[in-house]
């Protein structure tokens, strides 16, 4: 049996793991999508600025153009970037999205917690004010 330690270490060692640094410099410089997998009521201590928060159960079925829960953004051949709190389940999410065909999807190692560290921005989620 497997347990979910490690689903995330098989998950990590498969992905891009980047860090903070990273992805803020490919936020500047490429169109990718920026996925917020943590539960709403999870978003207290804010969102990097321009995620879409997508919570981590939804999103094969936002991800997949097939799927009547579709959304506009998700596109197998568009980098897209994944975070959660600490890093697990977005390498989860990521590893997720290679399955359904996503050929540029990597992950923030050590989420938002690792981005928070650093003093990097976040801003508030939609709907929050």
């Amino acid at each position: 049996m497997t347990g979910v330690t490690e689903m995330v270490t098989a998950a990590k060692a498969g992905i891009e793991n980047l860090a903070p640094a990273d992805v803020a410099a490919e936020l500047e410089r490429v169109d990718a999508l920026l996925v917020d997998v943590r539960e709403p009521g999870e978003t207290a201590h804010g969102i990097i600025p321009g995620a879409v928060l997508v919570p981590r159960g939804m999103l094969e079925f936002h991800a997949d153009g097939a799927s009547p829960y579709h959304l506009d953004g998700f596109d197998p051949g568009r980098r897209v970037i994944l975070y959660c709190a600490a890093g697990s389940r977005s390498a989860l999410a990521a590893r997720s999205l290679q399955e359904l065909g996503y050929r540029e999807v990597a992950h923030l190692h050590g989420g938002l917690t690792a981005w928070l560290d650093e003093g990097r921005p976040v801003a508030a989620p939609a709907g929050m004010g």
